[in-house]
């Protein structure tokens, strides 16, 4: 979205900068002000030169050039004769090319839009800037809310633990995603001004001919055409805080369990080797699924399936909790729950909104759709959790607003508000099932990573190739109901291809770490919680005040 040029009528001209040695001032033309001789010139014509193509012999003064109307550097909407396309004034029709010629006008200063045939250069827009700077700050957000959401998830005992579990991404992807994540998400192989294409691009995985940001200006738009209204360091930024919370969410299938040492490493490597691949499959400029014509508005591949698929992996390598499913592990602070989910809420609305990349249309289709959608969500998820188990629950409604969110993020910017309604809805359903059955088949994925955020993504996905509609996104694709069968394919290559990626690297990953370190905390470390063993504090000072003890591995 550029900037728009107000009047293009208008056009300075100009003062000619020597008189014509050609032409004399015909003598059947009355003197004006401006052509005689007793005047100073005009800065248009001296005295010398002949008039205007304003003017012919033939014709009636213009009303610029008559003796009544004092002269203007401007040439009036009124006169008979338009601009050309390049800014030159036409000749007169009733002036032949060998009594005048036209006065030599700069090119006036005109827009890309403007200009006939030229390619338009990124503008930075200071709305849509605006736009994305709130909308990064709302997912940064959301790394706090999950942190809460989880944390209140949990036994007290491992409360800080599961909450730092999240906002240590904010540490080590902050700094690793401005060192060579972006790059490898984003930049192409090389970059040719003026060439077709501009650029090129491997479609598997970004380049590093942007790490450390080199080339990344905080004053100009992308150079290959990401988001061309925005910096291009505050599009780094608003991806970024996607990069932040996407490995956060595994850590909800692992809680309680798993070595602090072994996870900060797992999601270091993770978010360098799985998520930036995926994000340039999804999003980068030359990224194969894009070009194959799938579509994530906002993470619906990227973030939640890649997410959900690694972690129901993880839980698998490192196994169940000792005490699952013997004991129960009931949420300590429901509160905390709420809280998170009124915050995570909050914060999608930059998550999806800010995908559309400025402040426009589409930004309020995307907005529309998260909180249509979410809402349905946690309004079926209820209703079928009244009807089936007798009372409705917060566990439950918050569970449902998630799996709605989750739902809606890969469509929210290509589909209308009926539609989001029934993604919300169906994707609630579809989660409610996964979670019934995970706790059925006794799976220790602990918070039900998988059941929401795997589930709800892939079903959110496929759906999107059902209701897709160019209608409502003109740069998005028809689906099924549209009459176009072959998006929803797409979509589920997409999805497939996610699935298979992120379980084999997340498996390969784990499994080299444990060759070098154990992946799991001690028996003991377990049994008495992860907050003293493995960060020496707690959450309410109940475990010190007992005098229990813990050794440092």
């Amino acid at each position: 979205m550029g900037l728009m040029v107000g009047n293009t009528f208008a056009q300075d001209v100009s003062p000619s900068p020597s008189p014509s040695p050609t032409l004399s001032t015909p003598e059947t033309v009355s003197p004006s002000p401006i052509l005689s001789p007793e005047v100073s010139p005009s800065p248009i014509l001296s005295p010398e030169v002949s008039p205007s193509p304003i003017l012919s012999p033939e014709a009636s003064p213009s009303p610029i050039l008559s003796p009544e109307a004092s002269p203007s550097p401007i040439l009036s909407p009124d006169t008979t004769r338009p601009l050309s396309p390049t800014g030159e004034i036409s000749p007169s029709p009733t002036a032949s090319p060998a009594e005048v010629s036209p006065i030599p006008v700069p090119p006036p200063a005109v827009s890309g839009q403007e200009a006939s045939g030229a390619t338009a250069e990124p503008t930075i827009d200071t709305g849509d800037t605006a736009w994305l700077l709130i909308s990064s700050a709302l997912v940064m957000l959301m790394t706090p809310a999950l942190a809460f959401f989880y944390g209140g998830l949990v036994r007290s005992r491992n409360v800080l633990n599961t909450m730092m579990m999240s906002l240590i991404l904010m540490a080590v992807v902050g700094v690793t995603w401005t060192l060579w994540g972006y790059s490898l998400a984003f930049a192409p192989n090389s970059i040719n001004p003026g060439a077709d294409p501009p650029f090129t691009a491997n479609p598997f995985i970004g380049s590093l001919n942007w790490a450390f940001l080199n080339g990344v200006e905080f004053d100009k738009p992308s150079s290959i055409g990401y988001a061309p209204t925005i910096p291009h360091q505050l599009f780094m930024l608003y991806n970024m805080m996607f990069a932040i919370i996407t490995p956060a969410f595994i850590s909800g299938a692992i809680v309680e369990r798993i070595s602090f040492k072994a996870y900060f490493w797992f999601v270091l490597i993770w978010s360098t080797v799985i998520y930036s691949p995926l994000a340039h499959w999804v999003w980068g400029k030359g990224g194969w699924l894009l070009d194959l014509g799938a579509l994530d508005f906002a993470g619906g591949t990227v973030v939640h399936i890649s997410s959900g698929v690694s972690a129901v992996v993880a839980a698998y390598v490192l196994g169940p909790r000792k005490t699952y499913p013997t004991q129960p592990a009931a949420p300590h602070n429901v509160p905390y729950v709420l809280l998170g989910i009124g915050l995570l809420w909050f914060g999608w609305l930059g998550f999806n909104g800010g995908s559309a990349g400025g402040a426009g249309a589409v930004a309020a289709v995307a907005s529309v759709a998260t909180v249509v959608a979410s809402a349905a969500a946690g309004f079926t998820w209820i209703i079928v959790e009244w009807v089936l188990r007798g009372k409705p629950t917060a566990i439950g409604i918050a569970t449902g607003f998630l799996a709605g969110l989750v739902g809606i993020t890969p469509a929210a910017g290509y589909v209308s508000p009926i539609a989001a309604i029934l993604i919300g809805s169906i994707t609630s359903l579809c989660c409610f099932v996964a979670v019934s059955l995970r706790a059925k088949w006794q799976f220790d994925d602990s918070l039900d990573t998988y059941p929401v955020h795997g589930v709800g993504g892939t079903v959110g996905a496929l759906l999107t190739g059902v209701f897709a509609n160019k209608a409502v996104n003109s740069g998005g694709a028809d689906g099924l109901l549209a009459g176009h069968p072959e998006l929803l394919w797409k979509q589920f290559v997409g999805v497939a291809a996610t699935y298979v990626f992120a379980s084999v690297g997340t498996l390969l990953i784990l499994k080299a770490l444990g060759a070098v370190m154990a992946l799991r905390v001690k028996p003991i470390a377990e049994e008495q919680g992860l907050d003293i063993n493995e960060h020496g504090e707690e959450a309410y000072g109940e475990e010190f005040a007992s005098g229990l003890s813990f050794t440092r591995e």
